[in-house]
């Protein structure tokens, strides 16, 4: 009986690290989505045009995050941004 539950436990272990781990990825891709409006649309520092803003700390602290995997932070900067400047949010299930 111990046997089983043990093997129980692991599944259900097994299960959720899968689970975490697409939802992750697919954190990671919206955060990427995000990012790429952001640049695109709102400030990038390599668009040589004379629209360029400085770049504000805290946004470019949460594509940081981003790009390293800490979405939890990095997206809900972004999409205050991205909602501050007239954007519709992508869907997370959308790319």
């Amino acid at each position: 009986m111990k046997t089983m539950q043990r093997l129980l436990l692991l599944a259900a272990g097994v299960t959720l690290s899968s689970a975490a781990s697409a939802q992750n990825v697919a954190d990671a891709r919206y955060c990427d989505r995000l990012v790429g409006l952001y640049r695109a649309y709102v400030n990038n520092p390599e668009d040589p045009k004379p629209a360029f803003q400085s770049p504000v700390a805290s946004h470019e602290s949460a594509i940081a995050n981003c790009k390293a995997g800490n979405t939890a932070a990095g997206i809900p900067v972004l999409e205050q941004v991205l909602r501050d400047n007239k954007f519709t949010l992508p869907t997370r299930g959308d790319g």
